[in-house]
């Protein structure tokens, strides 16, 4: 049980940092 809450929160937190970082760099190379 603590494996498997460990993974879904690296999984969860890679995409969610990924979304962010990407937008930002999209938003400021578009201005």
């Amino acid at each position: 049980a603590k494996p498997a809450a460990k993974g879904k929160g690296a999984a969860k937190k890679t995409p969610a940092k990924k979304t962010p970082a990407k937008k930002t760099t999209k938003k400021g190379k578009s201005q």
